[in-house]
């Protein structure tokens, strides 16, 4: 059935588009208008075509080639387009089919989308493609766990005999597995380097048969969790109103499907009149604070308060900022609980928070303080709990009781994970980063001021900001001294863990409000700090830096539609075995290959051990991550029948 069309859309054939899928592009149509004109990226990614527009088709034909369309005789699929006498044909990703430009000259004179032509059978896998995909999981040098034999070493495909892989273990023991029986085997994933086992020695059935019973008592913990939450009554917050869907149309960006599922989840928690009890997962700027947005203002617009608690003052003041701005039109109040008020004020926001008057009060471990009672309290956030000391926690467990408690971490949760637990703990996870974000540009380099200078220039001739990485706090003096004789333009200011709150927070203020240009810092910027104006940040001594550290603070640059850089830098002089391989980890990572899959891994871990509580390390170590989990999703449907 054909249609006439004032305008059509026609997206990139890029993955970040490819992902989204047709329908995620009709609900969000309206925004991605918007963003067009107002966003850079977008610009470069979307094309509006409207009927009367003027345009040579030839012209339109190489910008749809740019963006990654191809030419054909007859349009059959999506990122397809043919011309023939005055028709060009296109089949936009973001449509479900294809659209006809009728041109008369330089002017297209009707826009019309199509029916959808008749799909061949695409057919099946070759086994050969099956082989391959078994193949790209591993790689010669990958630690494995086989479930009978152990700990062992890929060495690759043997040369001799066709689809085995060649495994060796302790003494020169080898194992010669067939690609059939993969299944056997899984990655190991696990916080130091494994030992390897021997084969047929009784040490790997002993390390099994005591992980089992950890991992039972563990499950038995679990499901007896699981059984509370079950026969608890909570609280039944209201179903979606008109203020809500108001407060989430009025979102600046296209929501991703991630977090719309993910909203999903909260919402129909809340609604639940068992108390939620959900972690919500995702990397720094991937869309969890909107969401706790929405999930606070669904407990206001249902009589109910909400208290965030976050382990810094940075981070519990950047959530302030955002909950203030995106509620304070709807009448919510929020407000924030600091030291660095004066205390007079603390007393008023408590006795406030006490008579319902506070709907949103945020804060860091202030808020567990025995002088802030609320009047009725309803929903728990917690950002980053793990970063909380015991005796916080303690508090916070007292806190949690048969209110609704929705927790955001920003470390990954490892998938075997969160299949084993999906049924225990709802997890919500966003792995789909915002549209528009750039890919960072990452450089591992040899310290030099020359390179230093040329990048910071480079940086505050296009008005943005930099990120200075200096860990040594000894050290930050000198280095604003060597910036302001390098770069006498610049403004400089200095963050680190020894000055006081009202200073910290003072330099990061300054520096969002654009009165200073470079931030001269240690990894406090690691997490927390969101300011979408630094473009570029230099890590003096990336020697010193984890990979799941470089992963973060990758994180803090790249924030919009500009193209970002992170310069490693490292002194060639002062090169240890350690540096050098750590330094060679960051090479990879700069690549975005496989030493970023590293770094996901390292995250990975701490995410199953933010879930899985500090215990479970050593077990987790001796069988590995991937083995570890399928042993408790075994012994919980085990307990569960």
């Amino acid at each position: 059935m054909t249609e006439t069309e004032e305008s059509i859309l026609i997206a990139a054939n890029i993955p970040e588009f490819i992902n989204q899928g047709v329908l995620w592009f009709q609900e969000n149509q309206n925004k991605i208008r918007i963003l067009c004109v107002k966003n850079l990226w977008w610009r470069n990614h979307i094309r509006l075509l409207e009927k009367d527009l003027k345009i040579n088709p030839l012209s339109l034909i190489r910008e749809l080639t740019d963006f990654g369309y191809v030419k054909t005789s007859r349009v059959l699929n999506p990122g397809e387009i043919s011309f023939m006498g005055s028709v060009l044909t296109v089949w936009p990703i973001n449509l479900d089919s294809p659209a006809a430009l009728d041109f008369n000259g330089n002017l297209i004179e009707s826009l019309t989308t199509l029916g959808k032509p008749p799909r061949s059978d695409l057919g099946t896998k070759s086994d050969l493609e099956k082989l391959e995909a078994i193949y790209t999981r591993f790689k010669p040098g990958d630690y494995v766990v086989h479930v009978d034999h152990g700990i062992g070493k890929l060495k690759g495909v043997t040369p001799d005999l066709e689809n085995y892989f060649e495994i060796e273990y302790a003494l020169g023991d080898k194992l010669f597995l067939p690609f059939e029986q993969t299944k056997k085997i899984s990655l190991y994933v696990g916080f130091t380097r494994p030992k390897i086992h021997r084969l047929g020695g009784s040490l790997w059935s002993k390390v099994k048969t005591k992980a089992k019973e950890d991992v039972v008592k563990l499950a038995k913990d679990l499901l007896q969790l699981y059984a509370h939450r079950e026969v608890s009554r909570g609280f039944s917050f209201i179903k979606e109103t008109d203020e809500l869907k108001n407060l989430i149309t009025d979102f600046e960006y296209p929501e991703t499907p991630d977090q719309t599922q993910a909203w999903r989840e909260i919402s129909a928690d809340m609604e639940n009149e068992k108390p939620m009890d959900r972690v919500l997962a995702g990397d720094v700027g991937f869309g969890k604070t909107e969401l706790a947005v929405r999930a606070a203002f669904k407990a206001a617009l249902s009589g109910k308060q909400t208290a965030l608690i976050a382990p810094t003052t940075i981070l519990a003041r950047q959530h302030f900022d955002v909950f203030q701005n995106r509620l304070e039109k709807y009448g919510v109040n929020t407000a924030m609980l600091s030291r660095l008020n004066p205390e007079p004020e603390n007393k008023k926001l408590a006795q406030k928070i006490k008579s319902g008057l506070i709907d949103v009060t945020i804060g860091t471990h202030r808020l567990l303080s025995k002088d802030v009672e609320f009047k009725d309290l309803g929903l728990l956030i917690i950002d980053e709990e793990q970063r909380f000391g015991v005796l916080q926690k303690e508090k916070i467990k007292k806190l949690k009781t048969n209110i609704d408690v929705l927790m955001l971490s920003a470390t990954p949760i490892p998938r075997t994970l969160y299949l084993a637990m999906s049924n225990l703990k709802p997890i919500s996870k966003i792995q789909t980063a915002p549209l528009g974000r750039e890919a960072v540009a990452t450089r591992v380099e040899k310290f030099s001021w020359d390179l230093i200078k040329s990048a910071i220039e480079f940086e505050l001739a296009r008005n943005g900001q930099v990120f200075f990485l200096e860990n040594r706090i000894h050290k930050i003096g000198r280095v604003i001294d060597n910036l302001k004789k390098i770069v006498p333009q610049s403004r400089l200011a200095a963050l680190h863990g020894r000055l006081g709150e009202k200073q910290i927070i003072g330099a990061v203020e300054s520096f969002k409000k654009g009165e200073t240009n470079i931030l001269v810092s240690t990894t406090i910027i690691e997490n927390g700090i969101d300011l979408p104006n630094a473009n570029t940040l230099i890590v003096s001594d990336a020697t010193r830096l984890g990979l799941s550290q470089a992963h973060q603070l990758r994180g803090r640059v790249g924030r919009r539609d500009i193209k970002a850089a992170v310069y490693f830098l490292y002194n060639p002089k002062k090169l240890t075995a350690i540096a050098q391989s750590r330094l060679a980890a960051l090479q990879e990572f700069s690549n975005l290959g496989d030493g970023f899959k590293i770094a996901l891994r390292d995250l990975e871990l701490r995410g199953a051990g933010n879930i899985l509580g500090r215990s479970q390390s050593g077990r987790i170590n001796q069988i590995g991550l991937n083995l570890y989990c399928e042993m408790l999703s075994q012994a919980v449907e085990k307990l569960k029948s």
